[in-house]
């Protein structure tokens, strides 16, 4: 008796998003997960302040000081040189992956460490950071607190049943709120995770790591402090020669991006290089540091006063060329030697430093080219420019400078990509054998449908055929390795394939039995023309069914086929829209070749 037809499949909901009740459980989480970033945070910074006041000061004290006044004599190669030995030392015995500067770890982790994070990193970063930018390494507390609450949104995640992509999301969650906390940037601290972080842009991570960065940012108050970071009444210039003169500082700020990526690397090269265990090297590097402070007092520690003086105009010209080329120096040889410290905050200066001098020359005020300058480097060096654009703004609350922020920032970024090959970011995990692409894009296969793709009218089999003549067809005529069974009015009775004519042949089955008979009873999957061709992929997987036969939705009847080959047909379409050119008009005489005349 032939069967009517292979089970029924619902046909596919098709949305714009892919989001599901689970983002409201994300949401939820998410909360958590921000509290746990603030609060991290606010430990690293009593941290550091502690490790400034025990190297700098010889108390125990959570009171923020400025160790450039304490700053002279022995003390100044002695006390960097203590915190890189026992920086060194937290990350042979304890963890390796508290070397660097955080924010690389944490995108290897997403991408390649299904977003699982340990309780050693958790409690060994911030420790570590706090040492090293408290005696004096020239480093930010962005990165590790990037990593520190990272770990935090990863652990709370490790307790629960999610997937590697959920816990992605709690992650970054915690990784965006630490840094709102730290910096007071809420908006690009969510655009830092969008280009940065999450690879992707979806509902269902945007939308809680958005809640986890407005949590922080409402308790932020009481645990650091409230209002912009560097508050700063800067008035930016108007017309159009200010975008123009903003771009080209952009263009700057994305060669000096480009020069310290390339001569970070080289250093970092050279202590490869030395015949020494890494666990030593912080404590070579540290040697910089110290002679560093020596001619310059204000490249010691995370430096965050240089920025304020920046921005208020404070610094003679002079001394923002010492500050550019020194703090430069020690900052790529410190980091090189792979100590713990984050990278932003000595960008910031930088940047900084190259715009205040720029608005020397330039109309307006100086610290309105510096913040610009800021915006630039950023984008250039980590491949972020809403973020670069946004949290210059954010961090001095002039967003009248947003505009020219923006175009400094786009400038910088065209000149870096154009440049370097992967950013400041990106360049230690693929010298691990490990390559990213950042260009985010709708996949091919969910852009196009089934019926793009699909091989229609395909060659299909009667289920009344016996059986002994299915085998007889499949060790001759037989092209493909498997073919659709249909009834008498072409509707899809399952399908049939040469290692079922084999196992036919082995079993002894009746030879004159139909083939629709024959036929396991294991339902038959099927697309519909209509469907998103990424979730037939997704059924080939499943499945392990190479081919999967295309139907139409009222009748049933066969109407095409979709390969594992045909697949990779959207793929090539894809790259072919962005490969062949063409001229879409060819003019002839004044009008259109395709005008009518």
């Amino acid at each position: 008796m032939i069967r009517e037809a292979s089970a029924s499949v619902k046909a596919p909901t098709l949305g714009d998003h892919s989001a599901d009740r689970r983002m409201v459980m994300l949401a939820a989480m998410s909360l958590v997960a921000g509290i746990g970033g603030a609060a991290g945070a606010w430990v690293l910074l009593k941290l550091i302040a502690i490790a400034t006041n025990l190297f700098w000061f010889g108390r125990l004290s959570v009171q923020e000081l400025d160790m450039a006044g304490q700053a002279g004599g022995w003390g100044t190669l002695l006390i960097p040189l203590a915190g890189s030995l026992i920086v060194g030392l937290m990350a042979r015995f304890g963890s390796e992956k508290i070397r660097g500067h955080g924010i690389p770890e944490a995108i290897e982790t997403i991408l390649f460490g299904e977003s699982r994070l340990s309780l050693r990193v958790a409690v060994l970063k911030p420790l570590s950071s706090a040492i090293s930018i408290g005696s004096g390494g020239p480093f930010g507390a962005e990165g590790p607190i990037i990593m520190t609450g990272g770990a935090i949104g990863s652990l709370f995640a490790q307790c629960f049943h999610l997937s590697a992509a959920e816990r992605k999301t709690l992650l970054v969650a915690g990784a965006a709120a630490g840094m709102t906390a730290i910096f007071g940037t809420p908006l690009a601290a969510i655009l830092l995770a969008v280009e940065v972080l999450l690879f992707e842009w979806r509902p269902r991570s945007f939308v809680p790591v958005a809640l986890a960065v407005l949590i922080s940012f409402t308790i932020r108050p009481m645990l650091i402090g409230s209002g912009p970071m560097f508050a700063a009444e800067l008035h930016a210039p108007g017309g159009g020669w200010a975008l123009v003169a903003a771009i080209g500082l952009g263009l700057l700020a994305g060669l000096q991006a480009a020069l310290l990526s390339t001569a970070l690397y080289r250093i970092e090269d050279d202590f490869h290089r030395l015949p020494l265990h890494w666990m030593w090297w912080p404590a070579v590097g540290s040697m910089a540091v110290g002679v560093g402070g020596l001619v310059d007092p204000h490249v010691l520690g995370a430096g965050y006063a240089n920025i304020h003086a920046l921005f208020g105009n404070d610094l003679e010209v002079r001394a923002v060329v010492t500050l550019l080329l020194v703090k430069a120096l020690v900052w790529l040889i410190a980091l090189g030697s792979g100590t713990s410290g984050g990278v932003l905050a000595p960008l910031l200066i930088l940047g900084g430093a190259l715009g205040c001098l720029a608005g020397q020359y330039l109309p307006g005020d100086a610290g309105v080219w510096a913040m610009i300058g800021m915006a630039g480097i950023m984008s250039g060096a980590m491949r972020a420019p809403l973020t670069g654009a946004l949290f210059a703004a954010e961090l001095t609350g002039s967003f009248g400078a947003l505009p020219l922020c923006l175009a400094g920032a786009v400038g910088a970024y065209a000149i870096s990509v154009l440049l370097m090959r992967r950013s400041i970011l990106t360049e230690k995990i693929a010298r691990r054998g490990r390559h990213i692409f950042q260009e985010y894009s709708v996949d091919a296969l969910d852009l196009l449908q089934v019926r793009e793709l699909m091989t229609t009218d395909p060659q299909t089999l009667p289920g009344t055929m016996p059986v002994s003549a299915v085998i007889t067809f499949f060790a001759g005529k037989a092209r493909h390795r498997s073919y659709p069974v249909v009834d008498e009015a072409g509707r899809l009775l399952g399908l049939v394939s040469r290692s079922d004519a084999l196992r036919w042949q082995v079993d002894g089955v009746d030879p004159a039995a139909s083939l629709a008979e024959s036929l396991s009873d294991a339902s038959q999957p099927f697309a519909f023309p209509d469907s998103p061709s990424g979730t037939v992929a997704d059924l080939i997987v499943q499945s392990g069914i190479g081919r999967i036969p295309v139907v139409d939705h009222d009748s049933r009847r066969v109407i095409g086929i979709l390969s594992r080959q045909d697949l990779l047909k959207a793929r090539h379409k894809v790259r072919r829209a962005e490969l062949a050119r063409a001229r879409a008009i060819e003019w002839k005489r004044g009008m259109s070749a395709n005008a009518p005349l």
